[in-house]
């Protein structure tokens, strides 16, 4: 058979259809398989799942962003009230978030007060090993986040290395510790900018967790050994069931500290724990680790060993309780009762001075 140049054509530009097509299908399956912060989602997600879950909780994304414009107007700064405290616990839209993040925490003022100050940090002359540090674990922050690839434009991996190089200069007692770079991350994914992440960085560990990331960790020891006092109270079964079974706190529940729960509970869930914890403080940490165990006390009881409590932990982080973030966060300020800082200022300093009485 005898191909004429224009069938040749056609054929050459059927094949550059079929390609392109093809192209395009696999870029969107890639887009598909992305959260809206720019995670991959696994393998087994469960979209049908999501996307019920999805067309409820845009009704109240909706809602509360037109709430949320109507209370900014333009504003770039808004003051701390009874209103706006009422409006962080029903959730701040995502294009809200640096603005109100950086004026509840303080740290919108840091930096107005600091002009300049994030940039000399960065030509200060650099500690060696602080370096180094940091760059190792630069490829271990969210691998399955496609803004911290190499091959992405642009990629937070420079600006990851220079916000945690900056705040290592900064508070040299803290330095940088495993941790820090997730909650750097975090960040920087709603902030997209460096000076900015790196002043609510200073806001969290120097105001709002002091003492979780210095060499000794006496603050983040501490906190764990008041939830365990915090459940001997509320929820008295489960703390039977760990007394029973020798389990420390921190064996369960240190990543869901040290790393306010990112990697622990979904992104959207995460954020708005974090929308709580630059408003009203470290206080939400409790609230969140408290319901979570509450809730779930029926299954920790289930529990014969040290492994199955473990087992158990795993399990509580997971499921229509943390997915539905709207719901969850309702439960937060419902399910533990009452907790005040009063309360936690008091339980801090007796477990600090048996920490510092046992460490001696």
């Amino acid at each position: 058979m005898v191909v004429t140049g224009a069938e040749e054509t056609m054929e050459k530009s059927k094949s550059t259809n079929g390609t392109q097509v093809l192209a395009a299908s696999r870029a969107q399956d890639r887009v598909d398989r992305l959260d809206p912060y720019g995670f991959e989602r696994s393998v087994d997600f469960d979209y049908a799942s999501y996307e019920e879950l999805m067309s409820e909780y845009l009704v109240v994304l909706t809602r509360r962003s037109i709430k949320w414009s109507k209370l900014l107007r333009g504003k770039g700064k808004v003051q701390k009230n009874v209103k706006l405290k009422r409006y962080v616990r029903k959730g701040i839209p995502n294009e809200h978030r640096a603005l109100v993040w950086m004026a509840a925490s303080g740290a919108q003022d840091q930096l107005e007060k600091n002009p300049g100050y994030y940039q000399s940090m960065l030509e200060a002359q650099h500690d060696p090993k602080l370096v180094e540090t940091i760059r190792t674990d630069l490829h271990r922050t969210f691998p399955d986040n496609v803004h911290f690839r190499k091959t992405s434009n642009p990629c937070l991996q420079k600006a990851l290395y220079n916000v945690l190089l900056a705040y290592g200069h900064h508070n040299p007692a803290v330095g940088y510790c495993q941790g820090m770079n997730f909650i750097a991350g975090y960040l920087l994914i709603i902030t997209k900018d460096e000076e900015k992440s790196f002043w609510l960085m200073d806001a969290l560990l120097g105001k709002i967790l002091p003492d979780y990331y210095t060499p000794a960790m006496l603050g983040l020891k501490a906190d764990q050994e008041v939830l365990g006092e915090l459940v001997k109270v509320k929820t008295p079964r489960v703390w039977q069931v760990m007394s029973d079974h020798n389990v420390m706190w921190t064996l369960v529940v240190s990543r869901w500290f040290i790393c306010l729960y990112i990697d622990i509970l979904p992104v959207e869930t995460v954020l708005r724990i974090w929308d709580c914890l630059f408003y009203e403080g470290s206080k939400i940490l409790f609230r969140v680790a408290l319901t979570l165990i509450h809730h779930n006390q029926a299954l920790i009881e289930k529990a014969q060993s040290l492994p199955d409590v473990c087992q158990a932990f795993k399990e509580i982080v997971r499921g229509p309780l943390v997915d539905e973030c709207h719901t969850f966060m309702q439960k937060i300020f419902s399910e533990p009762g009452s907790l005040s800082m009063a309360t936690l200022t008091k339980l801090r300093t007796t477990c600090r001075a048996r920490i510092v009485a046992e460490e001696s």
